[in-house]
């Protein structure tokens, strides 16, 4: 008898035979992957994922628990074509088997990464993404421009939060195409009318949370490369915090979200008024200290200082002078005193020798007539020659006849 007749005749239970499929299904597909189209989509307030796994012709329960949930970079949606890798695992309860998912993306995006990194390394070369090509933000900006969908969260999003923040900073649309095949053209056009016509301070550029394709347009390179050569600071803000695109990398700063991107560029008004009036208080503190510095300064140069000033510096130097007058005059006195001293003398000399004085008293001068040399001697002259006798008053005129020694 063959197996297959024996287990013909063979009586199982339903528990028993489900057990026999559980260990043939759960040993025979530890690892699988399966794609096909989300439907009837449940997360649970635990934390689990329930859905099923469909394509045109059938279908599979699936369940993502808690932990691997968690690692998801989008959000699963009804209708959604994804991949997902997994273990079969029968449901002995009910009677029907399931896949235990561990890990799931949507259904292409291995290729859509793999294209993205080569073109994030294409444009990395090029320099793009060099950090010496990133312009600060600006700290006080009065217009913000918005690249986004007009209709879209994102945009409803930044207005309340600028508005919130600082109600005087205006914000200005630039609406755009932010999902499909028009889409990456019309964010570009949008980045070079900024630029051309200097519409704001700084730009966000981005959109609300998708899919790795709805967020596509994001990485395109003619969005990555008008971003990188946008004159104007650009904050990418694409997505939610998981999300990411080449945007990202090209842009000046980037923002987890675009509510994030409208608190990074708003600053808040009231802080920036304190700051202000902090900065006003500190700045009329230093000029009061310097006034009064100033004042102390000055107050030496007041006329009743000044004045007593000019004293004390005058009164040692008049002191000084009065000396020296004094002493000059002192000086002169004593000069003089002595000088006509010494010409009552010189004079009382002077007039003992005077000539006249001797005639005067019975002296006379002898000459000889024709030279006029005064006889000192007799023998200064001879027998016969003619001289002159002067007296006090007159003149003698007389001849040697006789001389003695």
């Amino acid at each position: 008898m063959t197996e297959a007749e024996a287990l013909q005749d063979t009586v199982f239970t339903v528990s028993e035979l489900t057990s026999i499929i559980k260990e043939i299904i759960e040993g025979s597909f530890p690892h699988i992957i399966l794609e096909g189209e989300i439907s009837n989509y449940r997360p649970n307030s635990s934390g689990h994922v329930y859905f099923t796994l469909k394509d045109s012709a059938a279908q599979i329960s699936a369940v993502m628990f808690k932990g691997k949930a968690q690692s998801l970079t989008f959000t699963p949606k009804d209708g959604m074509k994804v991949q997902v890798k997994g273990s079969l695992s029968v449901y002995a309860a009910r009677g029907n088997y399931q896949i235990i998912v561990s890990s799931m993306h949507v259904a292409g995006e291995g290729d859509i990464l793999q294209m993205l990194e080569e073109r994030k390394r294409k444009l990395a070369a090029e320099g793009l993404f060099d950090e010496s090509r990133k312009k600060p933000l600006p700290v006080y900006p009065e217009t913000i421009g918005v690249i986004t969908s007009p209709t879209g969260a994102a945009l409803h999003d930044i207005l309340n939060i600028t508005h919130r923040r600082n109600n005087g900073i205006n914000v200005t649309l630039l609406p755009a195409i932010v999902q499909g095949d028009e889409a990456a053209e019309n964010i570009t056009k949008m980045i070079k009318i900024a630029n051309i016509y200097k519409m704001c301070d700084v730009l966000i550029v981005g959109r609300g949370g998708g899919s790795l394709e709805d967020l596509l347009p994001f990485s395109e390179e003619n969005v990555v490369r008008a971003i990188a050569d946008s004159d104007i600071p650009v904050v990418s803000a694409v997505g939610h915090e998981i999300d990411w695109a080449l945007s990202d990398y090209a842009a000046d700063k980037r923002a987890p979200t675009p509510s994030a991107a409208a608190e990074l560029v708003t600053p808040v008004k009231s802080e920036v008024i304190a700051y202000l009036q902090r900065t006003q208080d500190i700045f009329y503190q230093n000029i009061t200290a310097k006034l009064e510095r100033i004042k102390l300064l000055t107050r030496t140069f007041d006329l009743d200082n000044l004045e007593l000033q000019v004293r004390n510096i005058e009164q040692p130097l008049l002191s000084r002078l009065e000396n020296a007058k004094k002493t000059l005059f002192d000086n002169i006195t004593v000069k003089y005193t002595d000088t006509k001293y010494r010409i009552e003398k010189s004079l009382q000399t002077l007039e003992s020798y005077n000539p006249e004085n001797v005639l005067s008293r019975g002296y006379s001068i002898v000459r000889d007539k024709n030279t006029k040399k005064i006889i000192r001697n007799g023998k200064d002259t001879t027998i016969g020659k003619e001289i002159e006798i002067i007296p006090a008053k007159g003149n003698i005129s007389a001849t040697v006849t006789q001389i003695s020694n």
